[in-house]
């Protein structure tokens, strides 16, 4: 037997132990997963729901197709942005009546920067990462110039630093998880420097709902925004949220105001006057449909807490690693080794796209970054440490033949 079967062999039986030892968040009879496939890619775009079909349907067919415009009323879409925030918000760590959700990240961006500046209309500074997602730049940049405030390019791990002694930053604005390493920055130390600082702390979720423990109302979280498409796997397109503590409410200005926002949207007023509460965040109508799924989808993570989800995320990340290590020596990883990553594993190689691309054809499927970056989205509710074991192997399997290089693996889709 070679050298390779025993290390298989020991880590099938590693893989074993350790989904019996996670079996109480084993969820993944709750997904609809094909078979044959390794799915490392739930931090693009989340397995489907078994729940989320018949929610569609009904939606469509019952409330839409029967029951028409009645339904705002009798199947309750005018409450559901609120309905659906609040049980986002549990998986988040907000207290109901926080959360509101519809429109896109990008959408609500601009709403808390612009709610930003008029919490803290002094201030003219407001930190980030320069290597954070595009969209978060360009949507600061814009809301910048349009302010008059500066973008100072620091590093959350060197955020600390910089808002020591300084009363001049409005607020930071971090992605909790960085989307290409995965690296999960530090939230309650560099919110606690921001609030010393006397600014905001101001933190987008898109690659932490779902996959890590948040605990926006713990940390004292000011703002924050996020998708629904990725680990809470709301399906392409899924309406974004924002979270906006209680404590700002009152003083929360909507850049964008809409007659869903307004505290009576059926007097038709032509002035406007923000509703009370987390609903002075709503702006226009919601993609409802695509607001049910969502609803649907949440109800994947009932009777789980998100700690003990991020427990089994380390787990199984961490084993991936080491099936890494065993089977394909010297890997180089972009990714922290410890608690300190997110919910994927990002390895560097030269010829990434094409690695992932043979993973694809292995059945495999991951997601490439640029310049390097093969990156494995690891959803722990519907993945397990067999899967992980199974991924490391294909891995293996393909750089060992130069499957990567194949020149069909170098034209590159729309979509990489």
């Amino acid at each position: 037997m070679s050298t390779d079967s025993l290390r298989t062999d020991a880590s099938s039986t590693e893989a074993a132990s350790l989904d019996d030892r996670h079996h109480a968040t084993d969820l993944r009879e709750r997904f609809a997963l094909p078979d044959g496939v390794v799915y490392l890619d739930g931090n693009s775009l989340g397995a489907l729901p078994r729940a989320v079909p018949a929610a569609v349907r009904d939606a469509v067919e019952q409330q839409w197709g029967r029951d028409l415009i009645t339904s705002w009323n009798t199947h309750g879409w005018w409450d559901a942005p609120a309905r659906v925030g609040d049980a986002l918000g549990r998986i988040v760590g907000a207290a109901p009546g926080q959360v509101v959700v519809g429109d896109s990240t990008s959408v609500r961006l601009h709403q808390v920067l612009h709610a930003a500046a008029g919490l803290r209309p002094e201030r003219t500074v407001v930190l980030a990462d320069p290597d954070t997602f595009p969209t978060d730049l360009y949507v600061l940049d814009g809301v910048a110039r349009q302010l008059g405030w500066t973008v100072e390019h620091v590093a959350p791990d060197e955020a600390v630093d910089r808002l020591r002694g300084t009363d001049d930053v409005v607020a930071v604005v971090y992605s909790h998880v960085d989307y290409r390493t995965g690296v999960l920055w530090d939230l309650p130390a560099v919110t606690r420097a921001a609030h010393d600082a006397g600014a905001l702390a101001i933190w987008d979720l898109c690659h932490s709902a779902g996959a890590v423990a948040v605990d926006l109302d713990a940390h004292g979280v000011d703002l924050a925004v996020g998708c629904g498409y990725k680990y809470l796997n709301g399906g392409p397109g899924a309406p974004a949220f924002i979270y906006v503590a209680t404590e700002h409410q009152a003083a929360f200005s909507n850049v964008i105001p809409g007659w869903h926002g307004h505290a009576q949207p059926f007097a038709m007023s032509g002035e406007y006057a923000p509703a009370d509460g987390i609903d002075r965040a709503r702006i226009g109508t919601p993609p409802m449909l695509s607001l049910l799924a969502l609803e649907a989808a949440l109800t994947a993570f009932d009777g789980v807490e998100i700690q003990d989800v991020r427990a089994r995320s380390l787990s199984l990340t961490g084993f991936l690693r080491r099936c890494i290590d065993a089977l394909v020596p010297g890997t180089t990883y972009a990714s922290p080794d410890d608690e300190g990553r997110g919910s994927q594993v990002a390895v560097r190689h030269p010829d990434a796209y094409g690695v992932v691309q043979a993973l694809i054809a292995r059945g495999v499927i991951g997601d490439f970054r640029t310049p390097d970056i093969v990156r494995l989205g690891v959803a722990a509710p519907y993945l397990t440490h067999a899967d992980m074991l199974a991924a490391a192997t294909e891995l293996a399997a393909v750089l060992e033949a130069d499957e990567h290089l194949d020149p069909a693996y170098s034209r590159r889709s729309a979509v990489t």
